[in-house]
Formats: C-alpha cells, sequence, structure tokens
C-alpha cells in the first residue's frame, strides 16, 4: 500500500485509541457522579458538568445515557480517586491521578511503571506541592465582553479570563468550581466544557534527549486503564 498509507492508518489509529481514552474516562466520571449525587443532571451539578465535557467529546448520547443508566445500579463498582505522585529521570515531578475500583492494582502498576523508566515513585505530598490544582471552564463568546465578565466573576473565585476563537476560558481555584458553574448557569452563560487540571508552578527545562527520556514514562502511564491524567514539571 506504500509509506503514506501505513501513515494515514497509524494516525487513524492513534487517534480511535485516544478517543477510546476520553470515551472510559468520561464513562468513570459519570460512574463516580451518579454514586455520590444521583442519576437526575438537573439535581446533580457534576454530573450535568461531565454531561457537558461529553458532548464537547463527541462522545455519542446512547453512550452516555448507559453510562448513567449502569452507575444507578448498585451492583455497578465505584471508583475512587486516587493521585500518586513521582519523580522521572532529571529531576521532573510526576502526578497521576487514577480512578479505580481497585487500588491494590494500580499502585502495583503506576509504581512499576517509575521503576522500569528510571523514577522513583513517591510518598502522598512529595511533589503535589508544585501544582496549583485549578477549575476551569469553556464558554461560547455570544458577544461576551471578556474583560467585564472576568471582574464579574471575582467574587466567585474566578481569577483568569482568556479569550480564544473558539471560546472564552475561565480559570479558578479548585474549590471555587460549584461557584463559578452555578453562577454561569445562572446567567444562563452555555458551558462548553470544564473540569480540573494542576498546573505547576515549578517547572524545567530538559534537552531533547532528556525530554525524550521522561516522555517514556508518561506514555507508560498514560497507557494504564485506571490513569485519567498525568501532569509534570516539564517545560
Amino acid at each position: 500500500m506504500g509509506r503514506a498509507f501505513e501513515f494515514r492508518k497509524a494516525r487513524k489509529f492513534k487517534r480511535w485509541a485516544a478517543m477510546a481514552k476520553t470515551f472510559t474516562r468520561i464513562g468513570k466520571d459519570i460512574v463516580m457522579a451518579v454514586k455520590a449525587g444521583g442519576p437526575d443532571p438537573e439535581t446533580n451539578s457534576r454530573l450535568r458538568a461531565i454531561i457537558q465535557n461529553a458532548k464537547a467529546a463527541n462522545m455519542p448520547k446512547d453512550n452516555v445515557l448507559r453510562a448513567i443508566k449502569n452507575a444507578s445500579d448498585k451492583d455497578t463498582a465505584d471508583y475512587k480517586e486516587i493521585v500518586y505522585e513521582g519523580y522521572a529521570m532529571h529531576g521532573i515531578a510526576v502526578l497521576v491521578e487514577t480512578a479505580t475500583n481497585n487500588h491494590v492494582r494500580t499502585v502495583a502498576n503506576v509504581r512499576s511503571y517509575f521503576n522500569k523508566c528510571g523514577g522513583t515513585f513517591g510518598t502522598t505530598g512529595s511533589v503535589s506541592f508544585m501544582f496549583d490544582h485549578n477549575c476551569n471552564f469553556k464558554i461560547k463568546k455570544d458577544g461576551l465582553d471578556a474583560e467585564e465578565l472576568e471582574l464579574e466573576l471575582i467574587d466567585f473565585g474566578a481569577e483568569e479570563v482568556f479569550v480564544e476563537e473558539d471560546g472564552i476560558l475561565i480559570y479558578g481555584p479548585f474549590e471555587s468550581f460549584g461557584a463559578i458553574q452555578g453562577e454561569l448557569e445562572k446567567r444562563g452563560i452555555e458551558i462548553i466544557s470544564s473540569g480540573f487540571e494542576r498546573i505547576p508552578n515549578i517547572t524545567k527545562e530538559l534537552t531533547e534527549a532528556e525530554a525524550e527520556d521522561v516522555s517514556k514514562l508518561i506514555e507508560k502511564i498514560e497507557e494504564d486503564d485506571d490513569v485519567q491524567n498525568v501532569y509534570t514539571t516539564m517545560v
């Protein structure tokens, strides 16, 4: 078939794999949200946010409804959010967010990835202080003035507002998620997606070869089905 065909095929498979990983992550988020607050998005703000994220990720509606239904079954295993910490090669801090129904399996797997890739598996708190835990929202522009909106949302915890081509991004501390979400919904502003992320407040620049060493560990960790997100201090 030729190299061009093989390249396109490999790229397509990689895109499918990434999509499957995203759907799996959202499915787990739905289970945790339903177990914690019930299956009705009208009364479960966290579930409502996850459904918005599913839509933004082009997850089929049938998949979302099926996940909610399955999560409502008392026999469906619950997932726990557990964060693991450590160091990759060259002094790069790594923070791993997981959602697991078997923490013994997960911790053993994550520890093995660090060990096999020349890293060090750390204890709780060993690197988390290097990251700010933030919430974020992406909303439709709809003629909104970003500067004015930022001033109005400060009282609800918003810290930064950025304008992009396809929307407006709002950032705030982790604990302000509910307040910002509630105010946006109260104003009738359409939320495209929302979530949480950890932004490093300490970073380190590596050479190309060093960065490749760290990337091997990150890729290995991200392949694990229990892993939701991986954050590092690598520039």
